[in-house]
């Protein structure tokens, strides 16, 4: 099972990375600069990632989680192979919503599948293994893209058959084989939830009507009607009609300021969905909202790891444009090393950090915390240096250490979670920590760097002020750390005291 889903998140963020390696192309064809880039790249995948799975989160803890990966798995690659045919921007973005919504089924289905298979003493290195995927799908993203892009431009140059240019064939070669892999997903075994950790959790006679129901909450204006035959009263539903005028003015001043209203109406529309969700939730599940809303140790720590997120995202996706603006390689290249050295790094460095908070947790509730602070701390001095050098060698060298560094919060980001909450509430618990990673990490992250780099006319002055994440993100793992102990100590007896019928 493990390594079945390791291939899934493979193809999962080559899908999605492949987009790096291709920026300079569709800049050019499609005409769009690079906050319209970094809003393809993040925002317009993000919010439909992170709205969508909610409710698919909520069907990963009442549904076939094999079953749900699958058919994401063969929406989201028939959407990558659908983005080769975008004539405009409009058109790509659509394909982008496209591929969040089919991506967003798979992380919470499989780690409540893979909570569910490894205990706790194994959670963390079996999530990490599982998350290495991330950046092997991101190398080979990277990698086959320029491969493609330069060798389909070389053979055919300015008349290519039917008039396809390197970016949309790279699109088709990497989507369709996600389809044969979706029947593979679809046989491996179900195992019955709680039995990691001896809480057995009945099934759900409805899984759908649980689904389309948690749907409801997050579409708008649908939200409103949600709320109110939930019983959530006037009250609610006026806070809830605050919510979204307030988002709409920010999304309105920040548009004003930096003239991108699709990404601060796309943002604004996803923050109103995980608002409205939130009340929804505390509405249908008190016990549910309580474990996921009112524990210190997951809001600190999740904020912690989203600015991991934010950093990796920013420096990940910019990183292959970089090379060829600055240090003038061509995309090839840039690729191929690139994409080996950060599918190396990024699968040693999650892995690292997966064993390493294992054993760090068995003497500590805070042990997946200390993880993050150290990947929050050691990578910022390589990355100054591998921005600044004018060496080209010494820039691709400092990749691995950076990769390695970089991506040892992943594992224990995901485990600290499943932790800290009860199993039946896994698949809802990795959708509210997905939506702070995506809102903080994905969809702002590639998106302000492009920004600043067309304010600033320097993409490397751009990356170098993205690095302030890391500071953030060591405040916050800090004060989690003060949590950390007593939220795990006193899990059943806050879920006891929220109402949730465990035996004593």
């Amino acid at each position: 099972m493990l390594g079945v889903l390791v291939l899934v998140y493979v193809f999962n963020f080559l899908d999605r990375q492949i987009l790096a390696i291709l920026a300079e192309r569709i800049k050019a064809d499609l005409r769009i600069s690079d906050a319209e880039i970094g809003f393809l790249y993040g925002t317009a995948f993000a919010v439909f990632y992170a709205v969508f799975g909610i409710p698919l989160a909520r069907l990963a803890d009442v549904w076939d989680r094999r079953k749900l990966i699958a058919i994401g798995l063969a929406v989201w690659s028939v959407m990558t192979a659908l983005s080769g045919f975008a004539g405009s921007f409009a058109e790509l973005a659509v394909a982008r919503f496209g591929v969040g919504i089919g991506e967003a089924s798979t992380s919470p289905a499989a780690f409540s599948l893979l909570s569910d298979t490894f205990g706790r003493e194994q959670r963390a290195t079996a999530l990490a293994i599982y998350s290495s995927g991330i950046y092997i799908g991101a190398g080979l993203g990277i990698a086959v893209g320029g491969v493609i892009v330069e060798g389909w431009e070389a053979a055919f140059g300015a008349a290519p058959p039917f008039g396809f240019r390197g970016w949309q064939v790279a699109f088709f070669a990497v989507g369709l084989p996600g389809l044969l892999l979706a029947a593979w997903v679809a046989t491996l075994r179900e195992p019955r939830r709680g039995t990691a950790d001896g809480i057995f959790t009945p099934s759900e006679p409805h899984p759908f009507r649980e689904f389309f129901l948690e749907l409801r909450s997050v579409l708008p204006p649908l939200t409103l009607l949600h709320l109110w035959k939930a019983g959530a009263g006037a009250g609610a539903i006026a806070r809830n009609v605050l919510a979204a005028a307030g988002l709409a003015l920010a999304a309105a001043a920040l548009t004003a300021v930096t003239r991108s209203p699709a990404q601060w109406n796309a943002l604004a529309i996803g923050l109103y969905s995980a608002i409205s969700w939130s009340q929804a939730l505390g509405h249908r599940d008190p016990v549910a909202f309580a474990l996921i809303f009112r524990t210190p140790t997951l809001w600190w720590g999740g904020l912690a790891f989203s600015f991991l997120a934010f950093i990796g995202y920013a420096i990940g996706f910019w990183l292959p444009s970089f090379f060829v603006r600055v240090h003038q390689v061509d995309a090839r290249e840039a690729g191929l090393v690139l994409g080996a050295l950060g599918a190396v790094g990024g699968w040693i460095g999650i892995t690292l950090g997966g064993v390493l908070a294992d054993a760090w947790r068995r003497r500590s509730p805070c042990g997946r915390l200390y993880v993050g602070m150290l990947t929050a701390v050691l990578p910022v001095p390589i990355t100054f240096v591998l921005l600044t050098t004018s060496s080209t060698s010494l820039a691709y060298a400092l990749v691995l250490p950076s990769s390695i560094l970089g991506s040892m919060w992943i594992g224990p980001g995901a485990s600290m979670l499943q932790d800290l909450v009860l199993p039946r509430l896994r698949g809802a618990a990795s959708a509210a920590y997905l939506l702070l990673v995506t809102f903080i990490g994905l969809a702002l992250g590639p998106y302000l760097v492009g920004f600043l780099s067309v304010v600033l006319g320097d993409l490397r002055q751009a990356m170098l002020l993205a690095v302030g994440a890391n500071v953030a993100s060591l405040l916050c793992a800090i004060v989690a750390t003060r949590f950390a102990a007593n939220d795990d100590a006193t899990l059943l007896d806050r879920a006891r005291a929220a109402g949730e019928p465990l035996p004593r």
